[in-house]
């Protein structure tokens, strides 16, 4: 049995805590922090399409905190909180593990990130490298997953679920090989998740495959964060006969939508592209194609012009529900490679008006980030 530990126990925390387990070789520890009460008394109840209704499920062993949960060792801890730098960053969060009292008794585990962005590892690369011990042994991930916390301990998700896998290497984008150690580490880690009913892929090189996830986040997502609804408002017809939906694209208004709003979520996609070549990612299969930008445009058209459209973006569930956005990376990223992002940085200086204000309201509560805090 691997011993795991999911530090983040929101909508993805949550159904990757139940795969975990389902694997049947994973002996799963989950901390939950505010949703930790209505956990422990009544168990999760998941409405999954792909893995049925679960009514009272409850990891091996729930933790109210990390501190709490750093009295063994692990085989893998899986990071699924948000990565909000502006809040705190995740060496802070997973301190417990990087103190003199923990690597004194215990081996560092293998991190597992599950967390949008780019460069999201880098921090925790760093705090482990001045332990003075083992290289850092850290998986990142891209997931496509439709997953939503609903209330504290109720999970609804939809059909998709898609999580790709690769180890990180620090300041190297180029490499796409894995090492004999390399591939050994994500057929383990991989066959965990395939047991349990993940459709994992294990990738040579998971930058790229992270950057493309980033298309359909940054234009997307971004977009239905600052107009408040999904991206079903720009593609589904009004509804027909005893149809009932919303939102929908309204045919008063339909033509200067697709004339104006259309065309700069494009324009954001191609300047994700050009930052994508600034960085090395070739124009190649395997790489950064060229046609990356449409095929995401289409396919997420595709999937919200149909009546059972129903995904709501985390970023616009954060927004709805006061919780912190990951909104910081990609700038950061854009002003290192000196890319001119004249789209992206118009959408950033919008969100930093949303993050401003549900920063402050937390800190003016005293309260951080909750069980919602989690990426998806």
């Amino acid at each position: 049995m691997k011993e795991v530990l999911i530090v983040g126990f929101g909508a993805v925390g949550a159904l990757y805590s139940l795969i975990l387990q389902r694997s049947g070789v994973a002996r799963v520890t989950v901390v939950a922090r505010s949703n930790y009460s209505a956990v422990k008394d009544q168990g999760v109840q998941f409405k999954s399409k792909k893995f049925g209704e679960i009514k009272d499920w409850k990891p091996d062993r729930l933790c109210s905190t990390v501190t709490n949960a750093a009295d063994q060792a692990y085989d893998y801890v899986v990071v699924a909180t948000k990565a909000v730098p502006e809040l705190r960053l995740t060496p802070e969060i997973l301190s417990p593990l990087l103190s003199p009292e923990y690597t004194n008794r215990f081996a560092q585990p293998t991190y597992v990130l599950m967390q949008n962005g780019l460069n999201v590892e880098k921090d925790l690369y760093n705090a482990i490298r001045r332990l003075n011990q083992e290289k850092p042994s850290i998986v990142s991930t891209a997931m496509y997953v439709g997953t939503t916390l609903v209330a504290p301990n109720v999970v609804v998700t939809n059909n998709l679920e898609s999580l790709y896998v690769g180890v990180y290497r620090h300041d190297d984008h180029t490499t796409t090989e894995n090492s004999a150690d390399e591939a050994a580490l994500l057929q383990d880690l991989g066959s965990i998740f395939q047991k349990g009913g993940s459709a994992i892929t294990i990738v040579p090189e998971i930058q790229r495959i992270k950057f493309s996830k980033n298309f359909w986040n940054l234009s997307f997502a971004t977009f239905a964060t600052l107009t408040g609804y999904t991206v079903a408002s720009l593609f589904r017809r009004p509804p027909a006969n005893d149809e009932q939906y919303d939102p929908y694209l309204y045919p008063i208004t339909a033509g200067l939508v697709q004339q104006h709003s259309l065309p700069a979520i494009k324009a954001t996609m191609r300047e994700l592209l050009s930052l994508g070549r600034a960085m090395g990612f070739p124009d190649s299969p395997d790489g950064l194609p060229s046609s990356t930008a449409e095929t995401v445009f289409e396919t997420l058209a595709r999937l919200n012009s149909v009546p059972e459209s129903s995904h709501v973006p985390s970023m616009l569930l954060d927004a709805r529900r006061s919780q912190p956005m990951e909104v910081e990376v990609i700038v950061r990223m854009g002003k290192k490679y000196n890319v001119d992002m004249p789209h992206i940085d118009m959408l950033y200086a919008l969100l930093l008006v949303k993050q401003n204000q549900v920063l402050g309201r937390l800190e003016a509560r005293g309260s951080s980030c909750g069980p919602t805090c989690a990426t998806g």
